[in-house]
């Protein structure tokens, strides 16, 4: 599974890329703040059943600290997924370069 940056991420997104971005992390991390677009899976069941294998896949969590992305990456990959992407740096990054939020706690 490649990492990708928050320039990378944010490149894919200003140009429409097709991908599926999904946050690895609860509900509740995921009502309070995520990337705009993100999907989010209470079970890995519920993630199998809304990706296909050929869709990009870029997964997420909180920081460079998180292991909930790299773990879910390897669930896919398991799976039999093939464009898999890590965007390490997760919601921390993606803040901090001033890119925009969605959730409750998200800044305006």
């Amino acid at each position: 599974m490649r990492t990708i940056d928050h320039q990378e991420l944010k490149q894919k997104m200003d140009h429409d890329e097709s991908f599926r971005l999904v946050m690895a992390l609860n509900e509740w991390q995921y009502q309070m703040k995520h990337i705009p677009g993100s999907l989010y899976f209470s079970t890995i069941q519920g993630a199998l059943a809304e990706l296909r294998k050929e869709d990009e896949i870029v997964v997420y969590c909180s920081d460079r600290t998180c292991i909930a992305s790299t773990a879910l990456g390897k669930v896919l990959e398991n799976q039999g997924y093939t464009q898999l992407l890590h965007f390490a740096g997760g919601l921390a990054e993606w803040e901090q370069a001033g890119y925009p939020l969605e959730g409750r706690d998200a800044k305006a």
